[in-house]
């Protein structure tokens, strides 16, 4: 790894100056621009590509695939790789922390369907209405990252960001089930059992090649890591494949990716360039009507996208470089406006790719004793997330375009179940409610580690913040069911803030156990601190 240069920390806090967090941001960055190549000249960042390609690429497929249906072919393929690529390479080149991953989220393809649902009876263009929520929203990001107004983040606590993370896991096996009982929509049973059929086998190898990779003890561990940096991607190549083996299921009209012309729009209504016209189409009332709009989608950006950040640079990451929260939620801001301009889904972090990008990028070293895989540093660079931006990019090329329509979407449903399964498994909502249903004598005689950390909290103040998660999931997950999902960045608020008010429910003893701050002691340096090059 590169020598990163030093940096002096001044204990003098800042922020009361306007723009003041975007120039130390920026401040802070600079010196580790070139390290942020040159660090790229390692093997992990090889497969961390791949890895982060496919698991943003192939969800956003399906959220494209759910926009298309709701919007009355508004929103297809095309728009969905273009909004992904543009996050990835803008957010590559430009941000303060590329290690997030951002791109079309299952949030915002419910939002942008909500609002067009409840303005289609309307006279109004959609997309000159979505360019003028996106509009708003940028003023509001520049207004809101010039005020430093991103420094309230620090209040924060795992508790929002544990729930938020139980809540997309959530979405993402629900995703796979939904486009599983849509190949039963026309009749064809046979195709809907198939279908089933290999979305059970793509999630059980997915899984079991995670799995194989990260917590068994057979083979070589470098063995091991073949198989947890592949495993993923191989088993999409594999099963997409898997269908026309021998010829057995060749009566099976198995249901493909949908693909569009060659970085075209969509929508047949649109002229045959990505610009809107959002001068058209809307009166002076439709203008401000699209400001509550942009409130939301800026309240839902802050969150959202902010907690992405933190989570990839959570603290079992050992990042060593400056986080950057103003400066990019200013970019994100840029992004936002670009995407109302061009009739794209706005991009934001995601979640877990963002994390797991973080996760690829580990080095990690075995030890025998233990039998853990210990993190032993991070490859902490650029190029991962401008590669995968470049490669979806590329995606919207004729060829590769016919290759994704190749894709069965009984595939897509295992990988989602994959990347939800997963990420429940290391979620600290499932691990306490793990916990809470294992037999407590098997817990008294052979604890694991994090057994005996739960164990020393009383089980009444634990029960109660498992109850508090849940309701938190319950709200979440049960507004993005109605109409009323447009409120969703609502919900995430008033949950993020009524976790302040944990210091007046618990002890101050069992809180400290339960929940901590979102945002490591490194990273409330960068936000509090002004730091001096």
């Amino acid at each position: 790894m590169s020598n990163l240069p030093k940096v002096k920390i001044r204990e003098k806090f800042h922020y009361k100056r306007i723009g003041q967090g975007i120039i130390t941001d920026i401040r802070n960055r600079l010196p580790y621009l070139r390290s942020d190549y040159s660090d790229a000249i390692n093997y992990r960042v090889i497969p961390s590509t791949v890895y982060i390609f496919f698991t943003n690429l192939l969800p956003a497929i399906a959220f494209a695939q759910d926009m298309f249906d709701h919007t009355d072919n508004s929103y297809g393929l095309n728009e969905v790789l273009m909004s992904s690529a543009m996050g990835g390479i803008v957010f590559g080149l430009f941000s303060g922390q590329p290690l997030c991953i951002v791109g079309v989220t299952g949030p915002i393809a419910i939002f942008n369907f909500t609002v067009y649902d409840l303005i289609k009876d309307r006279d109004v263009d959609y997309f000159s209405f979505m360019c003028w929520v996106c509009l708003w929203s940028t003023l509001m990001h520049f207004i809101l990252a010039i005020f430093n107004t991103v420094n309230y983040i620090r209040y924060i606590t795992m508790y929002s960001c544990d729930v938020f993370g139980f809540f997309i896991n959530c979405i993402y096996i629900q995703k796979g089930i939904q486009i599983l009982t849509r190949q039963f929509a026309d009749g064809d049973y046979a195709k809907g059992f198939a279908s089933v059929m290999v979305a059970l086998l793509m999630c059980i190898f997915g899984l079991a090649s995670v799995f194989f990779g990260t917590d068994s003890h057979y083979i070589k561990p470098v063995v091991r890591k073949i198989f947890s940096d592949y495993g993923l991607p191989l088993s999409v190549v594999f099963f997409s494949g898997f269908i026309h083996f021998g010829g057995y299921l060749n009566n099976i009209d198995f249901e493909t990716l949908p693909i569009s012309q060659s970085f075209r729009p969509t929508f047949e209504g649109r002229r045959s360039d990505w610009f809107i016209r959002f001068w058209e189409g809307c009166t002076v009332g439709d203008v401000f009507l699209a400001l509550p709009f942009a409130l939301l989608l800026t309240f839902l950006f802050y969150f959202d996208h902010n907690v992405s950040s933190l989570m990839c640079q959570a603290h079992q990451f050992p990042v060593t470089k400056p986080s950057s929260f103003h400066w990019d939620y200013f970019l994100l801001g840029i992004t936002t406006g670009v995407s109302g301009i061009l009739g794209i889904p706005a991009p934001n972090g995601l979640i877990p790719q963002a994390p797991l990008h973080s996760s690829s990028l580990c080095i990690k070293t075995h030890d025998y004793e233990s039998g853990v895989d210990i993190v032993t540093g991070m490859v902490e660079q650029r190029v991962t997330n401008i590669a995968q931006g470049l490669l979806t990019l590329g995606m919207m090329a004729r060829p590769l375009l016919i290759v994704l329509g190749n894709v069965p979407q009984s595939v897509l449903a295992g990988l989602f179940w994959i990347m939800g399964l997963s990420g429940l498994n290391g979620n600290e909502v499932t691990n306490k409610l793990r916990f809470l249903f294992t037999d407590p004598e098997t817990i008294r005689l052979n604890p694991t580690e994090y057994q005996a950390k739960l164990s020393k909290i009383e089980r009444k103040w634990l029960i109660l913040f498992v109850i508090f998660e849940l309701i938190a999931f319950a709200c979440e997950f049960g507004i993005t069911c109605t109409r009323g999902a447009i409120g969703f960045p609502g919900v995430l608020m008033f949950f993020a803030i009524f976790a302040t008010f944990f210091d007046r429910i618990f002890p101050p003893d069992q809180l400290e156990m339960l929940d901590t701050h979102a945002a490591s002691a490194f990273i409330l340096q960068n936000l509090h601190r002004e730091t001096k090059i």
